[in-house]
């Protein structure tokens, strides 16, 4: 494990919650608490702003619209909601009872995509506010990461084994995964069109190139729990190691890189590349922790022994 230098602020109290986080259009970092049903946002050098919804709505993923604002799930509200950088909110009100929507990313079309955990859906809605559900080819799927890619968006299918890619008109594939039982929860798209998801089960990232050929890398310990993921401008996939409590990285070769966090069972979720070009985490224990720009970090700690399977569309 390759130790370095994190900085750790604290934005919420430990029963808070912090989950998810992206860079705002305001270049601030927003958050979901998603124990506490709030909405953070942060900038270094200045106290954290909190934005209170309904204590038990779950906020969850969150990312930002192509209308300026901050849109996000909430998983046991069952709804979608946007937040300006002002801290004016709006709800939307799901077709699907109880569907449970976690992952949120904004399509090619201009439209915010969200999975339904609980409904086997891939639901759509516009910056007005109107909704359309796309019904998967399983049951039980359990889809909660979502991605764009530059035609599509791809998804994890956490109870099926696989991931899957929808098109703007709704038409969805499924590819399967090597490794059973291999549970993917986060996924992203870097800018070559390569897939990167975590399967939190195995201990494994996986990695679908625009060819259709699927492989997996192991981590140094399978039982880290792999859970978000992101991509920085090299191409390089970062990752959190909920169950470890490290940040790891892995590149497109299989060099596999992980750091140790400095506060014990920090709970590490949520991950993006910052307004700074940093790596921010989300730590479910009330903090956000920073790493060096991503430019800046080099070390590795060897090379993981992949897995692979050709699926091709």
């Amino acid at each position: 494990m390759t130790e370095r230098t994190f900085e750790e602020y604290v934005v919420s109290d430990p029963a808070g919650g912090p989950y998810a986080i992206t860079t705002g259009p305001d270049g601030a970092l927003w958050f979901t608490l998603v124990h506490s049903g709030r909405i953070g946002r942060f900038v270094p050098g200045q106290e954290p702003i909190h934005h209170q919804l309904d204590p038990d709505s779950g906020p969850t993923v969150i990312c930002t619209g192509p209308d300026g604002a901050l849109w996000f799930t909430q998983y046991r509200a069952h709804r979608i909601g946007r937040i300006t950088t002002a801290g004016e909110v709006t709800e939307f009100p799901l077709p699907t009872a109880r569907c449970g929507p976690f992952g949120i990313a904004v399509g090619s079309d201009g439209a915010l995509w969200f999975t339904e955990t609980a409904a086997d859906r891939i639901g759509r809605i516009t910056t007005q506010g109107s909704v359309t559900e796309h019904p998967l080819p399983r049951t039980g799927a359990f889809p909660s990461g979502l991605a764009a890619a530059q035609d599509a968006m791809w998804f994890t299918m956490n109870q099926a084994n696989a991931i899957g890619r929808i098109t703007m008109d709704g038409r969805i594939t499924v590819h399967e995964l090597p490794t059973e039982g291999a549970a993917p929860v986060g996924i992203t798209v870097a800018e070559d069109g390569t897939v990167w998801f975590t399967e939190i089960t195995a201990g494994q990232i996986g990695c679908r190139t625009p060819d259709g050929r699927i492989t997996e890398y192991p981590l140094p310990d399978r039982s880290a729990r792999p859970h978000a993921i992101t991509t920085d401008a090299q191409g390089t996939a970062w990752f959190t190691e909920w169950g470890a409590n490290r940040i790891g990285s892995v590149t497109c070769d299989g060099i596999v890189t992980v750091h140790g966090l400095p506060t014990p069972a920090s709970e590490p979720h949520g991950i993006t590349v910052g307004p700074d070009g940093a790596l921010w985490t989300a730590l479910e224990t009330g903090a956000l922790a920073r790493l060096a720009p991503t430019a800046a970090i080099a070390e590795t700690t060897g090379s993981a022994v992949p897995t692979e399977k050709r699926n091709l569309p």
